[in-house]
């Protein structure tokens, strides 16, 4: 139930990042051009962390 929990946690914030950054791309500009990377990055440190625990929660899931 926690890991559940964890995974949904980590995957809403890969979404709202993702959705920041589509939004940003929307705006255009000078706000596109300063946010873009690095909402990027954000999110891929969001994935990495999300599959982080998706391993780990699935690991020790079947480790009886």
């Amino acid at each position: 139930m926690a890991g559940t929990v964890l995974i949904l946690l980590a995957l809403g914030a890969v979404a709202l990042i993702l959705f920041a950054g589509i939004a940003v791309m929307a705006i255009g500009g000078k706000t596109s051009a300063r946010w873009s990377n690095v909402l990027m990055r954000y999110r891929i440190l969001a994935q990495a962390i999300a599959l982080l625990i998706i391993a780990v929660v699935v690991y020790l899931a079947n480790r009886g």
